[in-house]
């Protein structure tokens, strides 16, 4: 745990991002039941989460992935969260549902022994400072590069107990 809250501090120091001492507190792990952070996971910081609107930092591991999933309308009928990814450092490869845009053999994939739960295959990648909007109930998952990476989110409000994951061995 300290290890990775050393990770996520140096990340942020090697990025020119200042955090305070109470938001290193709330830093947060998340491997999604998976057991495999390094693999498939996402480290967290959750500046603010509001009825109104999210915004965090998501620092991921050299080839980590974070698993596919949606944000579909909710329960109370309201629309699913809309996000907006800004690269902040590294490079991240987003992947979302529409029509295949790499050929065969492209490197960046999945892991290997999950491959079944990553059907969305239309890539959007991201250097430092550009960012993409991710419109509501869109199918989407999205990996670092080999230098790892850190993501900014900007959202409508974030409720993880509404998210669908295509992998039902996820847990949030």
């Amino acid at each position: 745990m300290y290890d990775i809250k050393q990770y996520m501090l140096n990340a942020f120091s090697d990025a020119s991002i200042k955090v305070t001492q109470e938001e290193i507190e709330k830093f947060e792990i998340a491997d999604f039941g998976l057991d495999n952070l390094e693999k498939e996971g996402l480290l967290l910081l959750t500046y603010i989460n509001t009825e109104r609107y999210c915004s965090k930092e998501m620092v991921m591991f050299p080839n980590q992935t974070c698993p596919e999933h949606r944000h579909p309308v909710r329960e109370d009928g309201s629309e699913g969260k809309q996000e907006t990814f800004r690269c902040r450092s590294g490079i991240v490869y987003l992947f979302l549902e529409g029509e295949k845009n790499t050929e065969d053999g492209f490197p960046i994939k999945p892991p290997k022994e999950k491959s079944q739960y990553y059907t969305a295959e239309h890539l959007i990648v991201l250097l430092p400072g550009q960012q993409y909007t991710i419109k509501p109930n869109t199918k989407h998952w999205f990996k670092a590069g080999t230098n790892g990476c850190i993501v900014s989110e900007f959202s409508s409000n974030s409720d993880d107990d509404s998210d669908i994951f295509t992998d039902p061995n996820v847990k949030r």
